[in-house]
């Protein structure tokens, strides 16, 4: 991997945990992701207009079918990721989220595409499992057990993780046949994305509007940090992923783990911190491994 790629990807995984610890201590649902939408849309637009003043009115249907798409998993991602966030700690719902995607997609890509994992590749998946298991408690999972509090936040954290995760290896191969092959501005496609995903965003709103207004007057320091931290942190990986093949980058970005896992840990107070570490730095052994093999 070029250096300047995986400058990139280091700052942009760093950005990405600080944005992460931000939106887990603003503890919102579905209206804090209108939130960062809003704001996101306004203070990126004076870039975005001088970027795209004379390229977006030459794009056509490949170009808004993929953001319209692309807006949509988004969306859904940052929803089952806020989700998780108010149900399981982010030290459990962050790394298995980011852990889990290389993973689907490397396995995606030996079931569909027929490509081969060596031996490198499978030492990759195994750290990705025991990574998982750490993250997840490891053997204090047996002990949650007698503790059904503790035992149904484990699970939630599992649950939603992977599904964030998922989502993940989703987005990131329509992402990167966007800015790869299609050519699309990276800025101007995770701006346009946003822009699209908007009404979605807005139906929690409409729904009840005082209850919007008193979480908006709760959360709006938290959704400004997100707006504008988030496209930057995303806009270096699909940056990254033009001077890099995918297969590299995507496992490289998930060292962002290694500072969620630390700093959740440190800053939010969630129990387990020690084992959530090891747990985090076997994942991302496992991720890099994967991008070698």
């Amino acid at each position: 991997m070029p250096l300047t790629a995986f400058a990139l990807v280091l700052l942009g995984a760093v950005i990405h945990a600080g944005w992460n610890i931000v939106a887990k201590k603003a503890n919102g649902d579905t209206r804090f992701t209108f939130f960062n939408a809003i704001i996101m849309a306004v203070i990126w637009s004076p870039l975005v207009i001088w970027l795209g003043w004379d390229v977006v009115p030459t794009w056509g249907l490949t170009e808004w079918g993929l953001m319209a798409a692309s807006g949509f998993v988004h969306w859904v991602y940052f929803v089952c990721l806020l989700t998780g966030y108010r149900k399981s700690d982010l030290t459990v719902v962050y790394p298995l989220a980011r852990g889990s995607a290389p993973l689907l997609s490397s396995s995606m890509a030996v079931l569909v595409f027929g490509e081969q994992l060596s031996a490198l590749g499978v030492t990759g998946i195994a750290g990705v499992v025991v990574g998982v298991f750490l993250i997840a408690g490891g053997p204090g999972l047996f002990k949650a057990a007698h503790d059904p509090v503790q035992r149904q936040r484990v699970k939630a954290g599992v649950f939603w993780g992977c599904l964030t995760g998922a989502l993940i290896a989703t987005y990131t191969v329509m992402d990167a046949y966007a800015v790869k092959v299609i050519a699309i501005s990276p800025i101007l496609f995770d701006y346009w994305c946003n822009i699209l995903r908007l009404p979605l965003a807005a139906i929690s709103v409409l729904q009840d509007r005082t209850e919007a207004w008193r979480l908006w007057k709760l959360q709006w320091k938290h959704a400004l940090v997100v707006a504008a931290l988030s496209p930057v942190a995303y806009v270096c990986v699909l940056y990254a992923v033009r001077l890099a093949p995918v297969s590299h980058v995507a496992p490289a970005r998930e060292v962002s783990m290694l500072f969620a896992a630390l700093i959740g840990g440190q800053l939010l107070g969630e129990g387990d911190r020690k084992l959530r570490v090891m747990g985090a730095v076997a994942i991302a052994a496992g991720v890099m491994a994967l991008a070698w093999g």
